[in-house]
């Protein structure tokens, strides 16, 4: 099969087009023929070498977690079939989507409807449970608190809005001033524009501060969080770890937020899209074949959105 690869650490240009065998299935796993992926700023950051320490694993690599296709191969008592359309969040630390095919765990892969576009689906699965997760299993959301989200028009920040709404919640969105009238149309009941307002100089305060971005500091956020209020970011390095083990006995906590792939949470985040309660927005789609375009545009800077890989050779959207 064709798939992307880099067989060192470096810029984009690392990533070439290989062919490689097809994924063996193991007992539990389905495979999936690719119609569509997504990257995200993790996959840029792991081919960067940033996190080596904690992924020491060798090479080559096949970058990116998000998958959305079809079911290739399954057990015969699986849930699925072939043909079934699907997403995962790809549950191996060395990612694998970006390829004309991919393996998972049965238990991290979710059936679509027929309604939803691969493309929309391939935004969801990382971006999507991470926000969930941070929220919900973190931050506690609930109907009626009070929640800020850092980064807000982003890929994270932008579903986190929707499911915070969904849950109940009042929620302020902060991202740069351009992305105003994009984050008050997904949910947004108050917003700030980090270029002119610091929220964390506000006498104001919020039960959740979760940084989509990870601009904010914990020590920073302290101060404008509630009694009991949490703090969640999505900055997987060592300042952040250290901030989890240190805080956890606080009484206002606050966690580095690394998403673990589960079926459920997708499931849920399908309901969520079939009900109209969130929407997918997507900056621009790459051909799969155009893997290193797509890290260099997710690296640029994203104002809205999720960048999305196709099986197929699209125009390209700016």
């Amino acid at each position: 099969m064709r798939a992307t690869t880099y067989e060192d650490y470096g810029d984009a240009s690392v990533l070439k087009i290989a062919e490689v065998p097809v994924p063996h299935r193991l007992p539990g796993q389905v495979l999936i023929k690719v119609q569509a992926s997504s990257v995200n700023p993790i996959d840029y950051r792991l081919r960067r070498g940033e996190m080596k320490g904690l992924l020491p694993f060798g090479f080559p690599r096949i970058p990116g977690y998000d998958v959305a296709g079809t079911i290739a191969d399954c057990a015969s008592d699986s849930i699925f079939r072939i043909g079934d359309r699907v997403m995962a969040f790809l549950d191996h630390a060395r990612g694998g989507a970006c390829a004309e095919f991919a393996v998972c765990a049965t238990d991290v892969t979710a059936k679509l409807p027929d309604s939803m576009p691969f493309d929309e689906a391939a935004a969801i699965p990382l971006a999507g449970t991470t926000a969930l997760q941070s929220l919900r299993d973190h931050g506690q959301i609930a109907a009626g608190k009070r929640v800020l989200i850092n980064g807000a028009s982003g890929g994270v920040g932008a579903f986190a809005i929707q499911i915070a709404k969904a849950y109940g919640a009042i929620v302020t969105a902060v991202a740069s001033g351009d992305n105003e009238s994009f984050c008050v149309s997904l949910g947004a009941d108050k917003f700030y524009d980090y270029h002119n307002t610091d929220f964390t100089e506000l006498s104001k305060q919020w039960d959740l501060i979760f940084d989509a971005a990870g601009k904010s500091g914990y020590f920073d956020s302290r101060d404008v969080l509630t009694e009991n209020g949490r703090y969640v970011s999505t900055e997987p390095d060592v300042k952040g770890m250290l901030v989890t083990l240190l805080t956890w006995p606080l009484s206002k906590s606050g966690k580095v937020m690394l998403a673990k792939p589960n079926a459920e949470d997708l499931r849920e985040l399908i309901q969520l899209y079939e009900s109209g309660k969130m929407s997918v927005t997507i900056d621009s789609r790459f051909s799969l074949d155009d893997v290193a375009a797509a890290h260099r545009r997710v690296e640029s800077g994203i104002d809205r959105g999720k960048v999305v890989l196709i099986n197929q050779r699209p125009h390209t959207e700016k």
